[in-house]
């Protein structure tokens, strides 16, 4: 398995990723492990509004929508 050495990293950050690693119950490297995982994960492509709502169903009876 590969290593990974960060050099010059503020004190500020290294106590943040500290900080959260013992809030997840996790090791420092755990911690970092998921973060750069979390980061890297290939994420699905982002929609644009237009398409997302072109993509909606149209509905011409209005009856479906009563709430009498």
């Amino acid at each position: 398995m590969a290593q990974l050495l960060v050099r010059n990293l503020d004190p500020e950050l290294v106590e943040a990723l500290r900080r959260r690693a013992v809030g997840s119950g996790r090791s420092a490297e755990a911690e970092h492990r998921d973060i750069l995982r979390s980061a890297l994960q290939e994420q699905p492509p982002k929609r644009l509004l237009k398409d997302v709502l072109a993509s909606m169903p149209y509905f011409e009876d209005d009856d479906l929508f009563d709430v009498r």
